[in-house]
């Protein structure tokens, strides 16, 4: 059975049926987006009717593209899944998807250290919807065996050198990468 073709009716006001739209959103700094981002973004769009790739931006953190440029990027990246949208978040998450409607976060995780500091975020993210009376439930998709070692910190560290990226992001960040990366710049 196909997950996106099958939905669920609910009965909405005044006993009228509706159907419901899965909706869920992927957060992350994606700077820059690696090959791992992009499976787990494939695999949740093809699980979901709607998904919604989330940018945060984070005032703690010194990124290396700005927004726009990860937005640019991540919509080229994603343009030939319909239902994929790309936003940026300059609040706290749990805000952000209550204003979109959104109750499901999917995370990806690459082994157990991933997996724990993901699974403290998840609680905190319940702690903060519940005064809101909005539950946000999170999905922990497991990493491709072929992206196990992608940290998008390596691969800027490893562009920084002029070092090879390839196989670890998609051909339009690499060009990317050796713009910022150029030396004299």
């Amino acid at each position: 059975m196909n997950l996106r073709t099958h939905r669920r009716l609910d009965q909405g006001p005044f006993g009228v049926l509706r159907l419901l739209v899965m909706k869920a959103a992927f957060p992350g700094s994606f700077d820059p987006p690696t090959l791992g981002h992009l499976d787990v973004i494939r695999r949740a769009a093809g699980m979901f009717d709607e998904l919604l790739v989330v940018i945060a931006e984070n005032r703690q953190k010194k990124y290396l593209f700005s927004a726009d440029e990860r937005v640019d990027m991540l919509i080229k990246l994603a343009g030939d899944l319909p239902n994929v949208s790309v936003a940026v978040c300059e609040s706290l998450i749990v805000d952000f998807l209550r204003e979109q409607g959104i109750r499901l976060l999917i995370r990806g995780v690459r082994g157990m250290e991933d997996f724990s500091y993901e699974f403290e975020l998840s609680m905190m993210y319940k702690a903060l919807g519940k005064p809101m009376d909005f539950n946000i439930e999170t999905i922990f998709m497991t990493t491709d065996p072929d992206f196990f070692v992608l940290r998008s910190s390596y691969i800027k560290e490893i562009a920084s050198f002029q070092g090879n990226v390839t196989g670890m992001v998609p051909p339009l960040v690499a060009e990317a990468l050796k713009e910022k990366y150029k030396p004299g710049t």
